[in-house]
């Protein structure tokens, strides 16, 4: 039985994807719920699992865009055979062996559409081209292209953005055209937080086997102000502008895709445990690429760390429909004069970026000075003054 296998739909309004990248070759018998694909949509990168056991035969080439409904490959069921080896994708280890880097005689050998394209644009001999297999395919041209710098030392490359970056772009530059958008900005004094995690982060590590991290306490001083500040907290729909009651925090993630933006839901209501379990599963799930569509939907407010990569000072683009993002950046030790004398503290500077249609000076600077008060005494703004008892130890 042949059995068609038809793009699914990976979430509400999205009409086509993107075939990254097939995870198996012509021909292959495959296994349900096998990986076959990588399949990329503006949302997100999901995998295509086989429906069923059989011989595979591909129909759409990687770095295709198609609807969703469409074919993509197609199982004969009636086959019998063995699963190979996975083939390795770019968000996995090295473990297994690459592709053999010495020139093989190509000549004669079959070639993918895609990748006779990129051939003949950059007029390559497939005689030069190296291939594990009897079919010349799209990355082996790439894989050629990257070791043999054409066209010198000021070469240029090329490639194709993914849909997912290509969404990502749109959507920034949709921000800019579309909100009124103003930067306000802040310094906070991470003395106590630093002390904190000094006393407690092994206990708490060993306790709940997860960090006790900064992402925890901005979280939650964030969730905290926006109880309060309920502008910051909400959204224009049509001439309306809707608040919301909880807190549903995105939490800004660096994947080899590109930046996800994965949610904790009701993050008002966890605790600090909580807050740091769920961010670590989620920034794993994403930076292997197996975020879901669902896991990135919804958030009412966003933060973004740009510390992580050194940054001093940035102005974060909110993220629609949102009306207010949180930059974090790095913490570097400032002389600061505190009762009179100058003393060396652990400095952040933090940013928030709002839209000024719905949020006015007064909330935005009243909001982000809460985060100050509740970052600088955390014991007392985030911890009930009860410092083990709050972090479960």
């Amino acid at each position: 039985m042949l059995l068609e296998m038809k793009v699914p739909s990976p979430g509400e309004s999205i009409s086509e994807v993107e075939v990254a990248d097939w995870l198996v070759e012509d021909g292959d018998y495959v296994e349900k719920d096998q990986s076959i694909a990588e399949i990329d949509s503006d949302k997100a990168t999901l995998e295509l699992p086989a429906e069923e056991s059989g011989t595979i035969k591909i129909v759409v080439e990687s770095g295709e865009t198609v609807a969703v409904g469409d074919v993509v490959c197609i199982i004969d069921t009636s086959a019998k055979g063995t699963v190979k080896a996975a083939k390795q994708t770019a968000t996995e280890s090295p473990q297994a062996p690459k592709k053999t880097t010495g020139k093989s005689d190509m000549k004669g050998a079959k070639t993918t559409p895609l990748a006779k394209s990129i051939i003949e644009q950059h007029d390559v001999s497939p005689n030069s081209i190296s291939s594990n297999a009897d079919k010349i395919k799209k990355e082996d041209v790439l894989s050629s292209l990257e070791e043999v710098k054409i066209d010198g030392p000021r070469g240029t490359g090329r490639k194709k953005m993914s849909a997912l970056r290509r969404k990502i772009a749109s959507r920034l530059v949709a921000v800019k055209n579309e909100t009124a958008m103003l930067t306000t900005f802040n310094e906070v004094d991470i003395t106590a937080i630093f002390e904190i995690r000094k006393k407690y982060k092994e206990t708490f590590k060993e306790k709940h086997e997860v960090g006790l991290g900064f992402m925890s306490f901005f979280t939650k001083a964030v969730t905290t102000a926006l109880m309060e500040f309920k502008d910051v907290n909400a959204m224009i729909d049509g001439r309306d502008v809707i608040h919301h009651n909880y807190a549903d925090i995105g939490i800004a993630v660096s994947a080899p895709k590109g930046l996800m933006v994965p949610v904790l839901r009701n993050a008002e209501l966890m605790s600090f445990v909580q807050v740091e379990q769920e961010i670590k599963r989620l920034a794993i799930k994403a930076r292997e690429g197996k975020i879901t569509i669902e896991e990135m939907l919804g958030g009412t407010f966003t933060i973004t760390n740009g510390g992580v990569f050194g940054s001093m000072l940035s102005t974060p683009i909110i993220n629609p429909p949102q009306s207010a993002i949180l930059g974090m950046h790095n913490i570097v030790e400032r002389p600061m004069a505190i009762d009179g004398k100058v003393a060396i503290r652990p400095i952040m500077y933090v940013a928030l970026s709002y839209d000024h249609r719905i949020v006015d000076g007064r909330e935005s600077v009243g909001f982000l000075c809460r985060v100050k008060e509740c970052l600088e005494d955390p014991t007392t703004h985030l911890l009930d003054g009860d410092v083990k008892k709050s972090l479960g130890i």
